[in-house]
């Protein structure tokens, strides 16, 4: 497992420097029939860093995801994964990029007739040769890994509470040793506590395993206490990027509603400085 040693100073660690630009998607612009849906839409991901990625419901956050993914096809713009082009890629290079993301889809998308530990498997089904007996063990140190008993590795979907899903599914996507891990919604549906637990185990896997996360989210405590840099996807571009405090200050009508609004959490920027 690919472990590191890291000094972490308050809740979240410093990754906003001038790191290396693991993630880039520049001038993406994907429609369906004649209905565009992202326009000349460019983000930068930091290594190391949680991306928190917003906007309103329908904007097109999910669908930014799964074109970066390759699963949903763009018209113009160029993305790149660790430097490398992926639509110039070749099928070796590609398979390579593949192997080092990981992807917790929406509501944790498990297959429901695998348990735990066969959905943990299913990558390593798919782009490794190993012995079934190594295989069990790697994907047990993944369920241990992600705070999920070692009795929750032999249950169905179906038998687990919403909260242990999510952390079946964080398991299947760190099933690699992924250097990118995409989460999508990952505390949605689940209550206040499980929620604040799934952000503080995201925190400490990306400190521990020298993770990049991006997120996306509409859950303001995860952006808050988890995120490093916050994206604002509206009018079909990335509206505004930057901290939590640059969230806060902004005056773009849409970012000032959601991060200052009535139903927003107001903190003390002296206590958090």
């Amino acid at each position: 497992m690919k472990l590191r040693n890291r000094k972490k100073a308050g809740a979240v660690a410093d990754h906003t420097g001038e790191g290396d630009i693991v993630l880039s998607a520049h001038d993406i612009t994907v429609s369906f029939a004649d209905k565009v849906i992202l326009d000349k839409l460019s983000l930068d991901i930091r290594r190391g860093e949680i991306l928190g990625f917003v906007g309103a419901s329908g904007a097109g956050k999910s669908v930014l995801l799964r074109t970066i993914l390759g699963l949903t096809r763009k018209q113009s713009g160029t993305i790149k994964l660790f430097g490398l082009d992926i639509e110039k890629a070749s099928e070796v290079e590609r398979l390579r990029v593949d192997m080092r993301l990981g992807v917790l889809f929406q509501h944790g998308a498990l297959f429901s007739a695998l348990t735990v530990l066969e959905n943990v498997q299913v990558p390593m089904r798919e782009y490794l040769d190993l012995p079934k007996k190594l295989m069990d063990e790697l994907a047990m140190l993944k369920v241990e890994l992600v705070g999920l008993p070692p009795d929750a590795a032999h249950k169905f979907p179906s038998e687990l509470s919403g909260g242990m899903i999510k952390r079946a599914a964080l398991a299947r996507a760190l099933a690699l040793d992924p250097d990118i891990v995409f989460l999508d919604e990952p505390t949605s549906g689940l209550d206040p506590i499980s929620a604040a637990e799934f952000d503080e185990l995201v925190v400490k896997l990306r400190d521990t395993m020298d993770l990049t996360v991006y997120m996306v989210t509409h859950d303001l405590d995860t952006l808050f206490t988890a995120c490093d840099r916050v994206a604002v996807l509206g009018n079909k571009k990335v509206l505004v990027e930057g901290t939590i405090d640059d969230m806060l200050k902004s005056e773009e009508p849409w970012v000032k509603s959601y991060f200052r609004g009535k139903r927003a959490r107001q903190l003390d920027l002296a206590a958090r400085a």
